[in-house]
């Protein structure tokens, strides 16, 4: 861990090397380029993409495969105000022809309190449904009298809204990220040139992210699904930029110190390829720890995550390193760094701000562990949970069609329960779900060509996303279970929420202790000690809270979020922490250098101001990337951005800035215990100045 392979440290720094490698990747890009846009291909969008895998209601998805109504979806038109019998009336005969083939349209329903009706429109899978939903509500909206509204949703209508969101998905989160990225690095680096190498670096690294991925899920059976897909592409941008500036950073300091600037270049990757070992490493097997979530769309990006950051780490220490070395020192231009020059890092507010913490240490972690600690305390008020009509921003069509439902049918009408069981039993389950509580009316449904199964629709009394609909949903399991033999299973949306809602609750239990073991083991092999790598994981820890707890005062007081998805605690856990040790990595690599150098006290504050910058520049950019989220239509994209910009602006600003510096001070060696530096290893330790042994920290 403390060393790259000598072939990834020197490979680009000979002569011929670094053309070596450039031309390996441009070979690589230019032949490998085509797959790299067939990754949507292989995208899962089927039903169970997002559910958990052997839930109950993903069971039932597959048994209705097994039906002739599996290629069935229905829209449902509702129509309400003066004249809505009239244009209800006037529609049927153009929405006939939309309806799947051997299907009727079936009638008008009527609401009790007679101020609404609804047309239930059966779509085939075998069409194209979002251009069937587009003909329905163009039907829907022509000619309607003053007063009368005419609303398309249903199932079909929510996929449909669906896909537009994910349609654009791509192409605008990998403008606005490179957008940002690109504003950001100019600002960074002040060059006009020396910005354009990270970006070029980070697209051949997507390049070889989508076609790796693209091969794993074509070949290797890799879930992808839209959303994880989108996340990928912020998520090489973000660590793969940390991943440049870092090195970059070292490269400048060793092209003060030597003046070949390949030489310059072996001995930057020789000293900082472990950090960014280490920190790939960690964020790579901590998103892969998800794999163990029983939640696909989880596991999904977990996984594909995992891919992102290995593809990223190996464009970031090879093709990177070879561009640099080409360019040649004026690619810093106008601030190129001189052979002999001074590196210049006393004046810097780093250096002051290492000199404000080293004279009152434990105040300074006691202050920062407190104001992280308050922000922590709000996620004790958060409402966990969103509605299908609460995951979107703005409010969709079918959203507003779904209130109107709500408003004037039993809750449930638009998207009933799902049962099914065996044929020569549907008669006792009926009778069995009939007189459960919360249950508007039972329909029988269909039975397989071989007419071994068969299918109930059971509609709810309440909406189908809310709380009463779950529980209306554990009475029915109930129920079903009570007829021998039936072997009835319940599905449906209301089954998916709660099946959902539960096996989020079991990914916390599973997952989080994984992450946090995985990423203690590697803070031990880099540091050599155990206080330092438990105090660092603690302090990520303590800032994903208050990062949670800060997210959650905006969702309530600024973008009015009705609650927090139930994927975002894990989701949130394993990016901040994952991505969030990163700094403390970065940081601690450098003063566990620094102080065998020039003993701890100094070797502390050494890193402090040798990191300062760089690592304040790749928070800023990674925090920027994720912020793109909050821009998105759907909530829980949104939630996940602003969870992870707050927690890496805290890790950036305030845990690696002084919380982890005022530890280590306050500490001392006993640090570093029990590795070397905890018993005198390295320099003997001095005062800030370096004039006399180092006094016993202050006490409160």
């Amino acid at each position: 861990m403390t060393t790259l392979p000598k072939r990834l440290a020197g490979a680009p720094g000979g002569s011929r090397g670094k053309w070596f490698v450039l031309l390996a990747w441009l070979i690589l890009a230019v032949a490998l380029g085509p797959l790299a846009g067939k990754l949507g291909e292989v995208e899962e969008t089927g039903p169970n993409a997002f559910l958990p895998r052997g839930a109950e209601s993903a069971k039932v998805n597959t048994e209705l495969e097994k039906f002739r109504t599996d290629t069935l979806m229905p829209a449902v038109v509702v129509y309400t105000g003066e004249g809505a019998a009239a244009k209800a009336g006037a529609d049927r005969p153009r929405l006939a022809p939309l309806v799947a083939g051997g299907e009727q349209l079936p009638p008008v329903v009527r609401s009790d309190d007679g101020e609404a009706l609804m047309v239930v429109v059966p779509l085939s899978y075998e069409d194209e449904i979002t251009d069937r939903i587009e003909e329905l509500r163009d039907i829907a909206g022509a000619g309607a009298p003053p007063g009368v509204r005419a609303e398309v949703g249903g199932p079909a209508g929510s996929l449909t809204d669906s896909v537009a969101v994910f349609d654009t998905l791509d192409s605008t989160l990998m403008i606005a990220t490179g957008l940002v990225v690109a504003v950001l690095l100019l600002i960074t680096y002040r060059s006009p040139l020396l910005w354009l190498f990270p970006l070029l670096s980070v697209g051949f690294a997507a390049v070889l992210t989508q076609v790796g991925t693209y091969l794993l899920a074509k070949y290797g059976h890799l879930p992808v699904d839209p959303q994880s897909a989108g996340i990928l592409m912020v998520l090489v941008f973000g660590v793969g930029t940390d991943y440049a500036l870092l090195l970059i950073a070292r490269y400048r300091e060793e092209l003060h110190r030597q003046e070949d600037r390949h030489e310059a270049m072996k001995t930057a990757l020789r000293r900082s390829g472990p950090a960014i070992l280490a920190s790939a490493g960690t964020v790579a097997v901590g998103l892969a720890a998800l794999a163990l979530a029983d939640i696909n769309s989880s596991r999904s990006m977990g996984l594909v995550g995992a891919v992102g950051v290995v593809c990223a780490f190996l464009a970031m220490i090879t093709v990177l390193p070879a561009l640099l070395v080409i360019a040649g020192r004026w690619v810093f231009w106008p601030f190129v760094p001189r052979f002999g020059a001074p590196i210049r890092k006393e004046a810097t507010v780093w250096s002051r701000i290492g000199a404000l913490v080293a004279r009152r240490p434990r105040w300074s972690w006691l202050m920062s562990a407190g104001v992280t600690g308050v922000l922590a305390l709000s996620t004790f008020g958060i409402d966990m949970g969103l509605r299908q009509s609460e995951i979107f921003q703005e409010k969709p069509e079918s959203v507003v069609a779904q209130e109107l439902i709500s408003a004037h049918y039993p809750s449930g009408a638009s998207d009933p329960a799902k049962i099914v069981t065996r044929a020569d039993r549907a008669a006792d389950v009926s009778s069995a779900v009939r007189d459960v509580r919360g249950v508007a009316r039972v329909e029988d449904g269909d039975r397989t060509p071989d007419g071994r199964l068969a299918t109930l629709q059971v509609v709810l009394a309440d909406a189908p996303d809310s709380t009463a609909a779950k529980d209306t949903v554990d009475r029915l399991r109930d129920a079903v279970r009570t007829v021998d033999g039936a072997g009835a299973l319940v599905g449906g949306a209301t089954a998916q929420t709660l099946d959902t809602q539960r096996a989020a609750d079991r990914d916390l239990r599973t997952v989080i202790p994984v992450v946090l073991v995985v990423v203690l083991v590697v803070l031990i092999l880099l540091l050599r000690a155990l206080v330092a790598p438990l105090l660092l994981l603690a302090t990520v820890v303590l800032s994903y809270f208050a990062a949670l707890g800060a997210s959650n005062l905006l969702f309530e007081s600024v973008f009015g979020f009705a609650g927090v998805d139930w994927s975002i605690p894990l989701m949130g856990f394993v990016f901040l922490v994952a991505l969030g040790i990163d700094y403390n990595i970065f940081l601690m690599h450098r003063v566990r250098e620094e102080a065998l150098r020039i003993g701890h006290a100094r070797g502390v504050l050494e890193g402090l101001t040798s990191t300062g910058g760089v690592i304040t520049s790749a928070g800023v950019v990674l925090a920027a990337t994720f912020a793109v989220f909050a821009a998105l239509p759907l909530v829980t994209m949104a939630q996940m951005g602003v969870i992870v910009g707050i927690g890496v602006l805290l890790d950036t600003f305030l845990v690696r800035t002084v919380l982890v510096p005022a530890l280590a001070l306050d500490l001392g060696r006993r640090f570093w215990w029990p590795g070397r530096l905890s018993v005198g290893g390295g320099a003997p330790d001095r005062t800030v100045d370096g004039s006399a042994e180092e006094r016993a920290p202050e006490r409160v």
